[in-house]
């Protein structure tokens, strides 16, 4: 089992007054993080920062360069999962480092069953740069990547091809029009991953909003999944909706699983301070 919890080249140094500290590779970025809500505890390690992004009171923001980056770089996770890193103008970088317990949990469940001599089918929505998407091919799942946004299907195919992987099934559409229609062609799949936004827009326009769409998207997933030895990721980064909301809605849609995990996703920065960066629910039924 080589995916461990092995980030090589990204830390959290330090997190407060609403900002975060992190190490990516050779380079540190301070980005605005609303969770992290006391004092930073380091001050003059911020001073060495690569590149700040200052948030705009007109909405969005922009990165301040102390000196010049690349426009892209690569980190690697436990030594097989490659991920190229640009700064976005939306303060993000393309990756959730956070997201390596998630990808842990898929990474075993795909090796399970290929270990029983099946090769799982997994669904990954809303599935960005396809980090959940690279773990699952990894451990030899038959995948397919679903995200409404072309630029960002077009980022995980780089990451697929930097990691020495092939064989990815690319959609670009709206996730929930993808499982209304593969609902009714009757197909299935062993393992189903969500991280859904709290708003979006699909391919063609179609406006997304969680608290008005997650109960469809689940009840969809529900039917899609198989119903024997099948996994489920869901993950929600929105503020104020807690692990136990996450677990009670999978449970409506799901029923009660064999196997259940719920709670937060954090880091702990070097000073042992630990910041929440979202929630999640598995499963294993």
């Amino acid at each position: 089992m080589w995916l461990a919890d092995q980030w090589r080249d990204f830390s959290l140094m330090d997190a407060g007054h609403g900002m975060k500290l992190e190490q990516w590779g050779p380079y540190l970025l301070s980005r605005p993080e609303p969770q992290a809500m006391w004092a930073p505890q380091s001050p003059a390690a911020w001073e060495a920062a690569h590149a700040v992004y200052h948030r705009s009171h007109a909405g969005g923001g922009q990165w301040e360069y102390k000196e010049p980056l690349p426009d892209q770089w690569e980190i690697t996770y436990a030594n097989k999962l490659r991920f190229i890193v640009r700064p976005t103008g939306f303060k993000h970088t393309g990756l959730f480092p956070e997201q390596a317990a998630n990808w842990n949990f898929i990474y075993d469940n795909c090796v399970r069953m290929r270990a029983e001599e099946r090769t799982p089918k997994v669904l990954n929505l809303f599935a960005y740069t396809g980090g959940a998407t690279l773990a699952a091919r990894a451990a030899g799942a038959d995948t397919t990547h679903v995200d409404s946004v072309k630029q960002v299907v077009t980022w995980a195919r780089e990451n697929m091809e930097q990691s020495g992987l092939e064989g990815v099934r690319w959609i670009v559409e709206d996730a929930l029009k993808f499982v209304q229609r593969e609902v009714r062609r009757g197909n299935r799949y062993n393992g189903i991953i969500l991280d859904p936004p709290a708003y979006g827009r699909g391919a063609n326009g179609e406006k997304w909003i969680l608290e008005d769409n997650i109960g469809e998207m689940l009840e969809c997933c529900a039917r899609l999944l198989e119903p024997r030895g099948a996994f489920l990721v869901l993950n929600l980064y929105s503020m104020g909706l807690s692990a136990t909301l996450a677990s009670t809605a999978v449970r409506q849609a799901f029923g009660t699983p064999f196997e259940e995990q719920f709670g937060e996703l954090c880091f702990d920065d070097r000073a042992g301070k630990r910041l929440p960066l979202g929630t999640y629910c598995r499963f294993v039924r």
